[in-house]
């Protein structure tokens, strides 16, 4: 007597919890993930062996090759206030619009006369005056970054006592320069915080590998 064959049917697998999981990731990634903020210059720091990471809360200053001063901080807040206090010292109207502008962008480098310029311009002339810019002026005369750092300062002290920041989370200063810069101009920048009493910050420096014999 002959068998009956049963006839076969192709497995089916249900995929929808994984399409669910793909996209589950995918908007966590988005809602995550921070973008790297573009620099106003490139620099490319000396190596060393610190193994440490720099703290996203930071007060920056970054020295090209050129010796030119660039200045970054973290905080919109404080970033706000900042600018009020700089524009009431050195007599520039800044409007609301100017003061959200600058609460979001990266780093800079051009004096007090030309930084309203450089908040209204658009991309493209940012990236002009990063290009041709003197950097901040941090001559003893004109030490325009020594106002930004002791401004900035104590607005993040400020801040951070009124919204009872954890000690360890703090603002850490930090110098960022070049490999090729003239050692003269990081020594400055080095003067000017330790004139204002700041004489404990980090050098920013790229991890060094390690060659294998």
């Amino acid at each position: 007597m002959g068998k009956i064959k049963i006839p076969k049917s192709a497995p089916s697998l249900d995929m929808t919890p994984m399409v669910d999981l793909a996209f589950l990731l995918v908007t966590f990634f988005m809602l995550t993930a921070k973008f790297r903020v573009n620099e106003a210059v490139p620099i490319l720091p000396p190596s060393s062996h610190s193994e440490k990471i720099l703290p996203e809360n930071t007060l920056q200053v970054t020295i090209d090759t050129g010796g030119r001063a660039f200045f970054a901080l973290d905080g919109q807040e404080v970033r706000r206030n900042l600018l009020s206090e700089m524009g009431q010292k050195y007599k520039i109207m800044f409007t609301d619009a100017d003061a959200k502008r600058f609460s979001v962008m990266s780093e800079f480098g051009v004096p007090m006369s030309q930084l309203q310029a450089y908040i209204r311009g658009g991309e493209k002339e940012r990236l002009k005056f990063d290009k041709e810019s003197i950097g901040i002026p941090i001559d003893s005369v004109n030490n325009q970054l020594g106002d930004w750092i002791a401004f900035a300062w104590n607005e993040k002290q400020r801040f951070q006592q009124t919204n009872n920041v954890p000690k360890e989370n703090w603002c850490r200063i930090a110098i960022k320069a070049d490999g090729q810069t003239n050692y003269k101009a990081v020594k400055r920048v080095i003067q000017i915080f330790q004139d204002r009493n700041l004489n404990s910050f980090n050098l920013i420096t790229n991890m060094e590998t390690e060659q294998v014999e």
